[in-house]
């Protein structure tokens, strides 16, 4: 979805309106590419909690650094579809 995200951006990039079938690939892009990191998110952070509270703290560690890579991913993509919007798609 990362892909398709990235082509509906510059698509919403041209000069043009969205017909209705445009917007719904926006849409449907951007939400897949945004919810599969989301449930990533849930599970690294729960096998994190789990892991810090059992002392396991290497992996504690190691799921702590997965979990901010995801959230770095995470205000990447809001931040391109928020900055799509704002600049080609609102009045």
């Amino acid at each position: 979805y990362d892909q398709m995200a990235a082509y509906m951006g510059e698509v919403a990039a041209e000069d043009k309106d969205l017909d209705p079938e445009e917007r719904n690939l926006l849409s449907v892009a951007f939400k897949n590419a945004i919810g599969a990191r989301r449930a990533s998110w849930r599970i690294v952070s729960a096998w994190e909690a789990r892991e810090t509270s059992t002392g396991n703290l290497e992996n504690a560690t190691v799921g702590k650094e997965y979990r901010e890579q995801i959230e770095g991913e995470l205000q990447y993509l809001c931040g391109s579809v928020l900055k799509t919007l704002e600049a080609y798609l609102l009045p």
